[in-house]
């Protein structure tokens, strides 16, 4: 029997699952490498009720990958791996759904490299290491921003000369494949609905929010990177451009400083001092802690509005990502008030959300959903597919 790999590879961590080959793939085992900055990395694999754990000997993206294949051999137990699904976050204006990676296709995608220089170097090195491991496998690479693609022109652009535009600089949007997950998602609970009206907020360390009528995208906060929006664990989200150009001309920083503050040092890091760990700031008693959660959830709210605006109206309003997912208080501190809009929170179910069915949370007009989203799923799908 053939096998998938999933590798989807992050800023500050790898995930990745193995799957039998089908169109709807079972899961065969799932991990992660995290805290790939530090120079001990920690691997966790699940296979089935078992759960193994180590430290890894040296941090990068690199021996991450190396480690990983070495895990899942024993869950191969022989079987063929016959395709690798990546994911890859920047797939430029012409990639509007997955694709056969071919060493062509890689020397194309790094063109977007500055585009995305938290994740797309590290999405092609986990390519390259995959095509070393499995020279016969099909690598099949799924972009963050084809989910995107459709949009109208109004929301695909910037008001630049339209030679900027033509020459690729436009709107991309990110965190597609979880959208796309989360709209299938929808479907399957609730098939006669078709969501026509849908919010969906991937809050994770990225975060931002989708604007989905019809199961496709036509609204999202972020842009041509993955900079803009929603504040985020180390990215600053919207900025007027010009402080980019104060620091520039009156604070000496040179471009390289400049990306480094604004993706590496900015956000609910730079805004409390203390972390970019939700968990922390929520915990914590510092004054800085709590206005880096207040801006973030006043960012939220205010995107909902704009969204809303965006669909004239709204239905269905959905939470994904770690974040999403995980912290009620987030959830209500960004639903408070919002009784305008038709959003009314069940503060009981919200505090217990994955035991209500299909995730409700609220008793208001616009249905609110808790929903685990699974990239790995959307990649594995497109990787068995590419094996008709």
């Amino acid at each position: 029997m053939s096998c998938v790999l999933t590798l989807n590879a992050g800023s500050s961590s790898i995930k990745f699952g193995v799957y039998n080959a089908a169109p709807e793939p079972d899961l065969l085992a799932v991990g992660l490498v995290e805290k790939l900055e530090s120079a001990t990395p920690h691997l966790v694999l699940h296979q089935g009720s078992d759960t193994t754990e180590h430290t890894l000997s040296e941090g990068g993206h690199d021996a991450a990958v190396i480690a990983i294949l070495a895990a899942v051999t024993p869950v191969l137990a022989g079987r063929k791996v016959a395709a690798v699904g990546h994911r890859i976050v920047h797939g430029g204006p012409d990639h509007s759904g997955p694709a056969r990676v071919t060493p062509e296709m890689l020397a194309d995608l790094e063109r977007y490299v500055p585009f995305a220089p938290l994740h797309q170097p590290h999405n092609l090195s986990a390519v390259r290491a995959a095509m070393v491991a499995f020279p016969d496998a099909v690598q099949v690479g799924c972009f963050d921003t084809a989910f995107h693609r459709g949009h109208p022109f109004v929301n695909d652009t910037f008001a630049l000369p339209r030679r900027f535009y033509d020459k690729g600089v436009r709107r991309y949007g990110f965190h597609g494949l979880s959208y796309d997950f989360i709209s299938g998602e929808l479907d399957r609970i609730d098939p006669d609905d078709h969501h026509r009206r849908t919010i969906v907020c991937h809050l994770g360390n990225g975060a931002s929010l989708c604007a989905i009528r019809g199961g496709r995208s036509v609204g999202s906060t972020m842009g041509f990177s993955a900079l803009d929006g929603l504040p985020m664990g180390t990215r600053c989200g919207q900025i007027d451009p010009g402080v980019v150009l104060y620091l520039l001309d009156q604070e000496g920083m040179t471009s390289s400083e400049i990306s480094g503050l604004l993706y590496k040092e900015s956000g609910l890091k730079g805004m409390s001092g203390l972390s970019n760990d939700m968990r922390e700031l929520l915990a914590s008693d510092r004054a800085e802690a709590a206005q880096a959660v207040d801006y973030f959830v006043f960012r939220i709210r205010r995107e909902i509005g704009a969204m809303a605006a965006v669909l004239g109206g709204l239905d269905t309003l959905v939470f994904c990502g770690g974040i999403g997912e995980n912290a009620g208080e987030i959830r209500a501190k960004v639903c408070e008030g919002m009784d305008w809009l038709g959003i009314l929170l069940d503060r009981t179910a919200n505090e217990t959300p994955f035991s209500q069915p299909g995730g409700v949370v609220s008793e208001g007009e616009v249905t609110v959903r808790v929903l685990r989203t699974d990239e790995e799923r959307i990649i594995a799908r497109a990787a068995s597919a590419a094996l008709e």
